[in-house]
């Protein structure tokens, strides 16, 4: 769904036990903090994202009115004093719906990068290290990267059935072809450096080598990634719920309300408006960031 972040050289130091090397990675944090600060356009995106997570945290206390309670009398009111952003076809206020509809979402994303990290890291590790199963496990990833990523979700959605919790099963399996490929690539890299093959000639097992060694030297690329698939996700998630095939009415999820509005564009335009306008600005804070974090964990970089 997205560019994959590029492969970084990786450092050729074993895992911090001692005071000495707390220290040193403590300092390195404190480098790419320093770096992140730097880079405007990442932090406009964290500020986005910030405003709109605290706003679904704070949803119960910020929002005006009951998302569920319908009032013919106030249906299809356009942005003004009472309603902010208006009200639907139900006379529901839209402010409050999309308060709500923004936990939805970002839990969406959430779900999503979280399954499909976790599982394409375990993949990626085992196909990068292990090479008797790579081919397998390349073969089966490349038959999922040969389909579009939402053409393949919604071809999922068809099997599994329409809903939220399918729509978001989906849209995990469309993205975890992404970080095996990634998380692969990382690990064929660090499995032939000299502190990786000295700890197997000295009998170190496999899976001490693995956590030790392999993935905190691949962490970089896997923060980079889940944070950009994080804004595709939930805009994957948005598109299934615009076709129909992920969250239904009532449920205030932004796709699913960019669906009910388009029926009434031409009448209320702030139902549709609104939630898009909700949805681009986190995908654009999610690749904002996402972009100063990749350049931020570049050791290449110059301070």
């Amino acid at each position: 769904m997205t560019q994959h972040p590029t492969q970084q050289p990786v450092e050729d130091t074993f895992v911090a036990t001692t005071p000495e090397a707390e220290t040193k990675s403590k300092s390195y944090l404190s480098i790419v903090w320093r770096r992140l600060r730097k880079n405007k356009a990442a932090m406009v995106g964290a500020g986005i994202l910030l405003f709109f997570t605290l706003a679904s945290i704070f949803a119960p206390v910020l929002a005006p009115y009951s998302i569920t309670e319908m009032n013919y009398d106030d249906s299809l009111v356009g942005p003004g004093a009472a309603h902010l952003l208006g009200t639907d076809e139900f006379g529901r206020d839209l402010l409050s719906r999309m308060l709500y509809g923004g936990r939805v979402s970002l839990l969406m994303g959430l779900f999503v990068v979280a399954i499909a990290g976790t599982v394409g890291v375990i993949l990626g590790v085992i196909s990068g290290f292990y090479r008797r199963v790579d081919m397998f496990i390349m073969q089966f990833i490349d038959i999922l990267m040969a389909f579009p990523s939402l053409l393949l979700a919604i071809a999922i959605v068809a099997i599994l059935g329409v809903g939220l919790t399918n729509a978001m099963i989906a849209v995990a399996i469309a993205v975890t072809p992404s970080f095996v490929r990634v998380v692969r690539g990382s690990v064929l890299s660090i499995r032939e450096v000299e502190y990786v093959e000295a700890a197997k000639a000295l009998g170190v097992k496999d899976w001490k080598i693995i956590f030790k060694h392999i993935l905190p030297n691949i962490a970089s690329p896997i923060i980079v990634l889940a944070t950009l698939e994080f804004g595709s996700a939930i805009l994957a998630a948005a598109a299934l719920s615009f076709l129909g095939l992920g969250a239904q009415p009532p449920n205030p999820e932004w796709g699913a309300l960019v669906f009910v509005g388009k029926s009434f564009l031409s009448q209320a335009w702030w139902m549709t408006l609104f939630p898009g306008l909700a949805i681009m600005l986190v995908v654009l804070g999610f690749n904002l960031l996402g972009d100063g974090l990749r350049d931020a964990l570049d050791p290449r970089m110059k301070l």
